[in-house]
């Protein structure tokens, strides 16, 4: 259930949030009434899109957060921690593609398999493990892993899926769901400390990950950052260890 309390004075940070969904996420939770940190690898891009959102009275802090470097990530957590000493909210958004041409599983290039791990697997571990304590903090934190329906094996695998049709991938979606099974770890280790962990899939979204791919986009990336945010915000009663999307749980 979602929380329909106040969530003002609630810290939350959202990686990747400079654009597309990630940039609807943090706009919403600042809605909301949160105070929001804007990851962004490119400080400068950071920088203009928290002032543009501040420019509308929000709350939004920008905070130079590349999620494929350690000592980054270690440097972002220690001032969150200095700032606030503890995270109510983390929503690992940030991800990448890859070129999809060069994903096949008989035939990968490496590099590009190790880029996309290390963005959508890596990150979102790295992220979480570096702020756990600050979560830990907080008297009810939400963790929040920005997914796919392409991560689904159940999905993939069943005949007559529209994603089954897909051509196969050896880097994106391996990826997503090597992600949705860290969302299940990451919710038994942190059960017991009140925090509940979620992936979120928002859909296929008309953004620049979109684009120029043969993937149809027919949600705007507010529609897909509502649902990230429902899973933010959700009440004490709400799940965990799950993926969802706007109609509800997806299988495994």
């Amino acid at each position: 259930m979602t929380d329909t309390g106040t969530h003002h004075g609630r810290i939350a940070l959202v990686t990747g949030g400079n654009k597309g969904i990630g940039q609807q996420i943090v706009q919403q939770l600042a809605e909301l009434g949160m105070t929001v940190y804007l990851g962004a690898r490119q400080s400068d891009l950071g920088v203009k899109a928290a002032e543009e959102l501040r420019g509308r009275g929000l709350d939004v802090r920008p905070l130079h957060l590349d999620v494929t470097d350690q000592g980054i990530v270690e440097a972002a957590a220690a001032y969150l921690a200095g700032q606030h000493g503890r995270l109510d909210v983390l929503v690992n958004n940030a991800g990448i593609s890859g070129d999809i041409t060069k994903q096949a599983p008989t035939a990968p290039d490496l590099d590009i398999v190790r880029a996309v791990y290390e963005t959508n697997f890596f990150g979102p571990l790295r992220v979480t493990s570096a702020t756990a304590a600050l979560l830990r903090a907080a008297p009810a934190a939400r963790v929040v892993n920005v997914t796919s329906s392409l991560g689904s094996l159940t999905a993939m695998s069943a005949p007559g899926s529209p994603l089954a049709a897909l051509p196969p991938s050896a880097a994106y979606v391996t990826s997503k769901t090597a992600l949705n099974s860290l969302t299940v770890q990451l919710a038994k280790d942190l059960r017991g400390d009140g925090v509940l962990v979620n992936a979120a899939d928002p859909g296929a979204c008309d953004t620049d990950f979109t684009r120029g791919t043969p993937f149809k986009a027919p949600r705007t990336a507010a529609q897909g950052a509502a649902v990230a945010v429902r899973l933010a915000t959700l009440g004490p009663d709400g799940p965990t260890g799950g993926a969802f999307n706007e109609d509800g749980q997806l299988p495994w």
